[in-house]
């Protein structure tokens, strides 16, 4: 797709740009908990600073419903992301009206404010043209560098591309470039991971992804599903018994579309869920009745390693077992492992994205390791569904 970067952007200093970032970091207590997102939006920033603009930060903050609420500021956020930015950065308590205007004609070229959470105001998330005819009057320019915010049509991730001079930033564009790679026009082979508990949350990135990629890697307890679905017995495993009839479609759409579905054939079962508990290695046919399948086995982890090996790209969401309790991240971590090794040596493409998947890239000690890992969860979801997200075609 066609859209515009901060290489386009011309000669800004002294103008104002309103620049979208997602800064909807963990909290705990007053306090950032998390700052990934911050340090994902320090380049765009730093880089229009330097060349001398007037910096606004537009960003939500929790779900305020439209009301001001005190422990949704984000003056939580200006001492944390100042402190990476190595600059001040100023805050200004609207995102629009008088008082947001006379607050920002003081601000001289190379500035940088944080304007209070868009979401304070119910036409943020009903995209409403007033509110987004009173915040274009703020700035000159407007960049989206929240791709973690681009399934959302609101005001300040959509409606501002249409009324401003519209640009992405350099993480919008670097999300966007891996996407491209990942699925867009990739290099095939291609295989997708996708992993979680339930197949009913992720449907339509299971039935989008059969006729993308080569390869569709199933685990987590969704697995569980598509192997009750082939008649295997799951035991007590988490499964969800009335979707077996729609994994047997996706099944039969994979058969159609030549896309080879892995499950596993060998799986670590325990009768209780709890970290170290009792467990077996069995084969998928073995799980007695009062038993849990809560990761892939070693036999199959090593199967889905030598498939990763015949492959150009890789596309991960979510984890293959229970890898928030030990022992059940063997399978996730060593495969990740082997997926970072692929990518060092530069024969693999890999991006990954989803909260839970990044949680567990990091316990594997290897999410620098990948080509790109996205901050974005529902953004990366729909975009793996085949979706047409608002705020990044807004930008073409």
């Amino acid at each position: 797709m066609a859209y515009k970067t901060l290489d386009e952007i011309g000669d800004i200093r002294g103008k104002r740009v309103l620049v979208r970032e997602d800064l909807n970091v963990p909290s705990s207590e007053g306090k950032v908990t998390d700052d990934t997102r911050l340090r994902a939006a320090v380049p765009t920033i730093a880089e229009l600073s330097d060349k001398g603009a007037i910096v606004l930060v537009l960003a939500h903050f929790g779900r305020p419903k439209g009301q001001r609420n005190p422990e949704m500021s984000l003056a939580l956020v200006t001492r944390p992301f100042s402190e990476l930015l190595g600059r001040p950065v100023q805050f200004i308590d609207d995102c629009q009206g008088d008082g947001a205007e006379a607050a920002v004609a003081d601000l001289q070229p190379g500035d940088i404010a944080v304007l209070e959470n868009t979401r304070f105001h119910a036409g943020e998330e009903k995209n409403d043209p007033a509110l987004i005819a009173a915040m274009a009057k703020l700035g000159d320019l407007y960049v989206n560098d929240a791709f973690s915010a681009a399934h959302r049509a609101h005001a300040s991730t959509e409606g501002l591309a249409h009324v401003l001079p519209a640009y992405a930033g350099r993480q919008m564009e670097a999300e966007l470039d891996a996407l491209e790679k990942a699925l867009g026009s990739p290099d095939h082979p291609v295989a997708a991971v996708v992993g979680g508990a339930k197949v009913s949350t992720k449907l339509d990135v299971l039935k989008h992804l059969v006729a993308k990629v080569d390869h569709l890697i199933i685990g987590g307890g969704m697995a569980n599903t598509f192997l009750a679905a082939r008649g295997v017995n799951v035991g007590k495993s988490l499964c969800e018994h009335d979707l077996t009839g729609t994994a047997e479609d996706i099944l039969a759409a994979a058969d159609r579309a030549n896309c080879t579905v892995h499950l596993p054939y060998d799986v670590v079962v325990a009768k209780e869920f709890r970290p170290n508990p009792p467990i077996r290695t069995v084969n998928v046919h073995e799980v007695a009745a009062d038993e849990m399948i809560l990761d892939i086995g070693p036999a199959a982890t090593e199967a889905l390693a030598d498939v990763l090996k015949t492959c150009r790209t890789l596309v991960w969401n979510g984890p293959l077992g229970a890898f928030e309790t030990p022992p059940f991240d063997t399978a996730t971590v060593s495969l990740a492992r082997t997926a970072a090794a692929l990518t060092r040596e530069g024969s693999l493409v890999s991006v990954a994205g989803g909260g839970d998947t990044v949680a567990a890239l990091n316990q594997a000690g290897v999410a620098d390791d990948f080509t790109f890992v996205s901050t974005a969860g529902g953004a990366f979801l729909e975009w793996m569904e085949g979706k047409e997200l608002p705020g990044v075609k807004a930008l073409e």
